[in-house]
């Protein structure tokens, strides 16, 4: 069996789909176009382009994108089965290309429709659609597959953290949330670790938050991972699905705070272990919260999210 997966894994997730698969013995290959870097030819290349953004509404460094794509599975030859991720970056005549070139060809939306439209690729493009996005999955008649867990399951070790509540977040529209949520925990001598990563440092933050430039890898997060009692998760705007920091705090079997309202839908939420906030109401973490030990979750509850049944589900593996 072939199969080839195809993304943008400029967060280093996807990689752990091949590995698993390639586990089974399964010949696995990965197109990652995220490290597609184009070089523009000349100056009056990269004046071209600016043009035919502005009035041709194109992009010649998405284009060149696509060929690559396209020649690099062509490349490879026919593959049993083709599983592109973040379908909504290229064109329905790129994905037509590649759709030539497998029996079955599959696609998982790990984003909100919302947020990514996929207008341009109607039904037919894929086989089949999986998406992350409750909401999605209802209103396009999408395969609903959550994120998974691809970290190895730690043993629960009793008073072995650091007490910090974590958290790792792209500076966007749920910083402000953010500073609010450090101003709180500062104000009740609750230890965390907020870590920021942007282009440019916010003003006026919350003195305890850390500044990042560089984007950080799971693999540059194994020590809070280990280390934090409470992990964060601020949903974004139009998202539904759960991110992948919840699935890391299961793995982990940490406690989350989250304000994904959408997680009381899944079988594993348990309020003893899950508190979900509102963001347009006073934050109120209660201590009963913050020190009551971890309920771990039932083993056929944990498999169901692990990497090895999504890989199964997908794929359709025995």
């Amino acid at each position: 069996m072939k199969i080839c997966l195809i993304s943008f894994d400029s967060t280093f997730f996807d990689h752990n789909i091949v590995i698993e698969l390639q586990k089974r013995s399964i010949e696995t290959h990965h197109i990652d176009a995220s490290k597609f870097k184009y070089k523009y030819k000349s100056v009056f290349d990269r004046l071209g382009n600016t043009f035919d953004k502005l009035v041709l509404k194109k992009n010649r460094k998405h284009q060149a994108q696509e060929e690559f794509i396209v020649q690099q599975i062509k490349k490879l030859g026919h593959q049993d089965v083709i599983l592109f991720i973040r379908p909504d970056k290229i064109s329905k005549k790129a994905h037509l290309e590649i759709k030539k070139q497998t029996d079955k060809y599959l696609t998982y939306i790990y984003d909100s429709c919302r947020r990514f439209p996929i207008d341009h690729l109607p039904y037919g493009t894929f086989d089949e659609i999986f998406s992350f996005d409750l909401i999605d999955v209802q209103k396009y008649n999408f395969t609903f597959i959550p994120n998974y867990i691809y970290l190895e399951k730690k043993e629960r070790v009793i008073d072995n953290t650091n007490g910090n509540i974590f958290i790792v977040i792209s500076i966007d529209e749920r910083f402000d949330f953010l500073n609010k949520m450090a101003d709180y925990l500062s104000n009740h001598s609750v230890p965390f670790k907020f870590i920021a990563v942007g282009k440019k440092a916010p003003q006026n933050c919350n003195q305890n938050i850390i500044y990042s430039r560089r984007t950080l890898l799971p693999e540059d997060l194994n020590e809070d991972f280990e280390n934090s009692k409470i992990f964060l998760d601020l949903i974004r705007k139009d998202h539904n699905g759960l991110s992948f920091r919840i699935f890391e705090a299961l793995a982990m079997q940490r406690k989350i705070i989250t304000t994904n309202a959408s997680i009381k839908d899944y079988d594993f939420y348990n309020p003893n272990n899950i508190l979900v906030l509102d963001e347009n109401t006073e934050i109120n973490i209660s201590p009963e919260f913050l020190t009551k030990p971890y309920e771990p979750l039932d083993e056929k509850i944990y498999y169901k999210y692990t990497i090895e049944n999504w890989v199964n589900t997908v794929f359709k593996l025995s």
